[in-house]
């Protein structure tokens, strides 16, 4: 008789929930909605480092040598599908479940069979849809290596399993249950800063509180980890040069490298409003960069991007990726901000969202919004006035409507005006690239060259690629 191969397996099962139903109602769809979400599924499943041994019909499982690679695939897939499913028809929308056990397998050429198998089908026939439902032999693995929120939901009895069998669950997009029921686990010992609360100006300000956590570095390689530190080094400086935001420092944020805690719970501790996670793998000479913007209160994917390059020259890839990740947060958090705004009573708003929406009226071009964009902006400056954007903000819109006759002042005396902002406005610009651009453009519509000039070398020191600087200054 031939001797049975056997090994230590992760076991990954999922499949769609109420499928069968869905193929009653409308066969074709579901079939051509099914091949989409697959295809979604197995290439995540097959970059975290997964191999897909069984399908049938909606259900897919795979193994893994890395319960962490796992459990990142479910997440990743989870996410994707959800925001598919924001993008599609409610008749086109597919949700899925995930069990995840470790255990020992039979291998017998492609395929998987076992008792990690077995468990790993029974765990996600339990689970919530959207979810990912994961053994104590799995949460024992992650709960120190990934950044996620893990909900112990009680003891359930599985069959030919003797005794209880704690299950563990995983809400990619949700705050946990435990979160929201405020009973859970308290790991606030990891942290080593003392306990945060923001202060009265913080709230009159309203600056988006940002922290970057540490990058994953998927392959644990050691040649990684210089690209993983560069990475989050630039961005943080990048972003640190914009006085609209406050991001949080390297030193708050390279402290849970080693020591990772629930992003919850980093929220919570930080009062933050966003979060950048991400992950760096590479294989050989190529490297994929994984990016996301997290809305920190309800755990929402707001942005999220990858970047595949080949590490032939490093440097130029670390700085054009900085660059891009930079501006495309920047512009996802006001994004995110003016609807906010957009929402809030203006009793209730901050400076940073009166910008925000003076900036709005600013661009619409009309007599009436010019007028409502300085009173906006102006509305700022009082409840905080070291808010240099809506100084320089001002300034521009000002200048912009003395051509159209838009103000009631005359233009002597809008000049006037604009001249004493802009000497406030320098005052408070020494770091932000962006003020220092709308200065240079201002200074340049007054003819006062020798201001346009030193402006706009800040602004190409501080930021040489941006092209909105180079339009200009270049």
């Amino acid at each position: 008789m031939e001797k049975l191969t056997r090994k230590l397996a992760v076991v990954l099962a999922t499949d769609c929930v109420a499928f069968s139903r869905m193929m009653d109602q409308n066969e074709e769809l579901t079939l051509q909605n099914i091949k989409l979400c697959r295809q979604i599924i197995d290439p995540t499943i097959e970059e975290n480092g997964g191999r897909i041994f069984h399908t049938a019909g909606d259900s897919v499982i795979a193994e893994f040598n890395s319960v962490v690679d796992a459990v990142n695939a479910a997440i990743e897939f989870q996410k994707m599908l959800h925001q598919r499913n924001d993008n599609v028809g409610e008749d086109s929308q597919m949700q899925f479940r995930v069990g995840i056990h470790l255990d020992d397998v039979i291998i017998e050429g492609d395929n998987v069979y076992g008792n990690g198998v077995n468990v790993a089908a029974r765990l996600e026939a339990l689970c919530e849809p959207g979810c990912i439902l994961i053994s104590r032999n799995v949460q024992e693995k992650i709960v120190k290596r990934i950044q996620v929120v893990i909900d112990s939901i009680g003891n359930t009895q599985l069959k030919n399993i003797e005794g209880d069998f704690p299950l563990y669950q995983i809400t990619p997009l949700e705050k946990s249950a435990a979160a929201k029921n405020e009973q859970h686990t308290d790991p606030v010992d990891t942290f080593s800063p003392a306990d945060y609360s923001p202060q009265i100006d913080d709230v009159k300000t309203g600056k988006p509180r940002l922290m970057l956590i540490p990058f994953r570095n998927v392959n644990k390689s050691d040649d990684n980890d210089f690209l993983v530190e560069g990475i989050a080094d630039d961005i943080i400086t990048e972003l640190s040069m914009i006085n609209s935001i406050e991001i949080m420092s390297r030193n708050a944020t390279f402290s849970y490298a080693e020591n990772p805690v629930a992003v919850n719970q980093l929220a919570k501790q930080y009062a933050l409003d966003y979060l950048v996670t991400g992950s760096i793998r590479s294989a050989g000479n190529r490297v994929r960069i994984s990016a996301e913007l997290g809305d920190a209160e309800s755990g929402d994917a707001i942005w999220s991007e990858r970047y595949d390059r080949t590490l032939d020259d490093v440097f130029e890839i670390q700085d054009e990726i900085v660059n891009k990740m930079a501006s495309t947060i920047l512009n996802e958090i006001e994004v995110t901000s003016l609807k906010r705004a957009k929402r809030k009573p203006t009793e209730n708003m901050t400076s940073y969202e009166y910008l925000l929406r003076g900036k709005h009226h600013k661009r619409l071009k009309t007599k009436e919004d010019a007028n409502e964009a300085v009173r906006l902006f102006t509305q700022a400056i009082e409840l905080d006035p070291n808010n240099g954007r809506a100084y320089c903000e001002r300034c521009c819109t000002w200048g912009g409507g003395m051509a159209q006759n838009w103000f009631s002042e005359s233009n002597e005396a809008l000049t006037e005006k604009i001249l004493t902002t802009l000497d406030e406005a320098s005052k408070l610009t020494e770091h932000d690239w962006d003020c220092h651009r709308l200065l240079c453009a201002v200074s340049t519509h007054f003819e006062n060259y020798e201001s346009a000039l030193r402006h706009g070398q800040a602004a190409y020191n501080l930021n040489p690629n941006n092209p909105l600087v180079l339009a200009h200054y270049g």
